[in-house]
C-alpha cells in the first residue's frame, strides 16, 4: 500500500501561477478525485506527480521516496506510477496482447499466463487478446489501457479524464468497473476530472482546486453538504442560497425557521440548501409558492418555484422524483428536509 505526500508545491508559467503552495496527503489504497474549473491547476498537479513537470518549490514523496524537491526531480520512468489518459493511448498497429506486452517486464516468466491474468483483472475476455484497438468499444479500450498500466505493478495510478470520451451510460459502467479493479488490486489512485458527479461517485476523498490553490479536501459527503465557500457549493452541484438571520438555535429565512449548526455565530449569514431537500405538498404548512417551470430529467425533475411575500419575490429550484411531478401553474407549499448549512463567513 502506498502513501503520497505533496507538500507546499508551487509552479509558475511566466506570470501565471498554476500551483500555489499545494499540500495533499493521499492515504494508502484510497481513491482521490481532484476537481476544479478549467485552469484551476489540477492537470498541472497531476503532471508534477507523474514527473512530466518539475515544481518550482515544494516536495512530492511516494512511500518515502522523494520524487521532487523543488526543481530536482526523479525521472518519470523510475517513479512506479501508472497512468491512463482520456484516449487510452493504445498503439493502433498492435493487438491487445501487443499493447499489454509493452507494459510487461521482458523477463516475465510466463508471459501468456500474465496476459490472461491482466485481461481477467480488468473484466475482459482473454479471447480479445488478438483484437486490434479499432475492434474494441471505447469502454474496452479504456480497460485495456488500464490493464497495460497495471502490468508494471505501479505503486500509484493516475487517471487523467479517462472516462470523458465515453457515452454517458457506458461512462458509468466503465467507471464502476475501474473502481472495482483498483480496489481489488489495492492500488492508491488519483483521478483528475471536470465531472463533479463522476468525482463524487468514484472517490473516497475529494480535493477541490481553484486558481492554483487547494481550497478544500475531505470525503465527498462532507464537501457536498459542508462546502468551504459559495464557489465550492455551486461547483459541486446545484445549490440554493438564502439570506438568513442567525438565531440562538438554527436560522430564520424566507422559508421560516430551519435547523442549522451556527457554531456560536450571530447576526446575518448565507445558508445553503440542496434542491433535493425541498418537499412540495398541495397543503401546508410551508412556504406558499407557484410552479413557474418544470425541467423533466427522467427519474427526477427540476421545478422552478416563485414565492411572493410582502411584495418581494423569491425564485428558487427544487428537485423532486418525476413520479411526484406537479404541473406548471400549481400552487404548492414548500418545506425542508434536513438542516440548512450556514456557509462560513467571508474572511
Amino acid at each position: 500500500m502506498t502513501q503520497l505526500v505533496i507538500s507546499d508545491v508551487s509552479k509558475r508559467y511566466g506570470a501565471t501561477t498554476a500551483l500555489d503552495r499545494v499540500s495533499l496527503t493521499v492515504e494508502p489504497g484510497s481513491r482521490v478525485a481532484i476537481v476544479g474549473p478549467s485552469g484551476s491547476g489540477k492537470t498541472t498537479l497531476l503532471r508534477v506527480i507523474a514527473g512530466f513537470e518539475a515544481p518550482d518549490a515544494g516536495t512530492v514523496v511516494l512511500d518515502g521516496q522523494v520524487l521532487a524537491d523543488g526543481p530536482a526531480i526523479a525521472p518519470a520512468h523510475l517513479r512506479r506510477i501508472g497512468s491512463v489518459t482520456q484516449d487510452g493511448a493504445l498503439f493502433p498497429h498492435l493487438d491487445v496482447a501487443g499493447n499489454l506486452g509493452f507494459g510487461l517486464d521482458g523477463s516475465e516468466p510466463d508471459r501468456a499466463q500474465r496476459l490472461r491474468e491482466l485481461m481477467e483483472l480488468v473484466e475482459l475476455d482473454p479471447a480479445m487478446l488478438t483484437r486490434k484497438p479499432h475492434e474494441l468499444s471505447g469502454g474496452q479500450q479504456q480497460r485495456v489501457a488500464l490493464a497495460r498500466a497495471l502490468a508494471r505493478k505501479p505503486a500509484l495510478m493516475l487517471l487523467d479524464e479517462p472516462f470523458s470520451a465515453l457515452d454517458t451510460g457506458l461512462r458509468e459502467s466503465v467507471r464502476q468497473a475501474v473502481a472495482r479493479v483498483l480496489t481489488r488490486a489495492g492500488i492508491t489512485t488519483i483521478l483528475v476530472t471536470h465531472d463533479q458527479g463522476e468525482a463524487l461517485s468514484f472517490a473516497d476523498q475529494l480535493a477541490v482546486m481553484r486558481e492554483g490553490k487547494l481550497v478544500q479536501t475531505g470525503s465527498p459527503y462532507e464537501l457536498y453538504w459542508r462546502p468551504a465557500d459559495i464557489e465550492t457549493a455551486l461547483f459541486l452541484g446545484n445549490a440554493v442560497l438564502f439570506d438568513a438571520r442567525i438565531e440562538t438555535v438554527g436560522v430564520s429565512c424566507v422559508l421560516g425557521r430551519l435547523a442549522a449548526e451556527t457554531g456560536g455565530r450571530s447576526g446575518s449569514g448565507t445558508i445553503m440548501l440542496r434542491p433535493e431537500q425541498f418537499r412540495l405538498s398541495p397543503v401546508g404548512p410551508g412556504l406558499e409558492a407557484g410552479i413557474e417551470d418544470i425541467d423533466f430529467r427522467g427519474a427526477q425533475c427540476v421545478v422552478t418555484l416563485l414565492a411572493t411575500q410582502g411584495g418581494a419575490e423569491t425564485r428558487f429550484t427544487a428537485q423532486v422524483p418525476s413520479v411526484e411531478q406537479p404541473q406548471i401553474g400549481d400552487v404548492v407549499f414548500v418545506s425542508v428536509k434536513g438542516p440548512a448549512f450556514l456557509l462560513p463567513s467571508a474572511g
